[in-house]
């Protein structure tokens, strides 16, 4: 994440020697006595429901699963008692709170009173009944894509931009595959290379795409998903594939009603 990422300094290495046990400054970025204690089942579960609460659900890669993994190592090779927890985090607790900033959504991860985590991504889409996106007019997913193009130019193509095309076009077409030779292909082709895109996939992505839809909802925070979980800063970028996608599925909530 933006502030506190997972760490993998130690990585494997650190995860795998049963000799010793994993400590909060092996797996994430913090200091003082926190770093130098054992990462138990308790600290890792409080995390865990932190999450749940405010994420509904342990974020893949996010600072619980680590702590998840890294407890699950200490327990098993009796470094850890299941309920053993380190002193600063039984004394600050461990929280995940949310705000809104700008229009974009910050979720802040903290552990023994210390940040270990922070996403960035674009405000939650709110439901409207019926959904705008089952409109004929509705601004589709392709649509959203070709935007995209249009606005980040010759930008090098990421990883993160990559997943978050193949997760798109998955949402347009319905389909549990990505096209062969589509767009989903083509971005992870540049992403592979590092390459410096022309966009010019993107800008005729309706023509490209086989089926398309209004966005939804569902397809942004899948897209988001995508994006964050490939950034090392866990945040969208802006103007992104993931911001287009939910500026398209906000529009389409928020259409004024016959």
């Amino acid at each position: 994440m933006s502030q506190g990422q997972p760490r993998r300094r130690q990585g494997e290495e650190g995860m795998h020697a049963q000799d010793k046990p994993v400590k909060f400054g092996d797996v994430l970025d913090v200091s003082g006595e926190l770093a130098d204690q054992p990462v138990a089942p308790r600290d890792a579960a409080r995390l865990q429901a932190a999450e749940q609460s405010v994420l509904g659900g342990t974020q893949k890669g996010g600072p619980a699963a680590v702590l998840q993994s890294a407890a699950t190592v200490n327990a098993r090779a009796g470094h850890v008692g299941r309920a053993q927890t380190a002193c600063p985090v039984a004394d600050a607790g461990a929280t995940v709170t949310e705000t809104e900033l700008a229009g974009r959504r910050v979720v802040t991860e903290s552990v023994g009173g210390q940040v270990v985590g922070k996403m960035v991504s674009p405000a939650p889409v709110a439901m409207t009944d019926p959904p705008g996106a089952l409109e004929k007019d509705a601004v589709t997913i392709g649509r959203a894509l070709e935007a995209v193009g249009a606005m980040v130019g010759d930008r090098p193509v990421e990883q993160s931009d990559a997943a978050a095309v193949q997760v798109a076009e998955l949402c347009a077409t319905g389909s549990d595959s990505t096209v062969p030779g589509g767009l989903a292909a083509a971005a992870q082709s540049a992403a592979d290379q590092n390459a410096r895109a022309t966009r010019d996939e993107d800008k005729n992505a309706r023509e490209k795409l086989p089926a398309d839809k209004g966005a939804t909802r569902e397809d942004a925070e899948r897209v988001v998903s995508a994006e964050i979980r490939n950034k090392l800063d866990m945040a969208t970028t802006p103007g992104g594939v993931a911001d287009a996608v939910t500026t398209a599925a906000r529009l389409n909530q928020e259409r004024p009603r016959p």
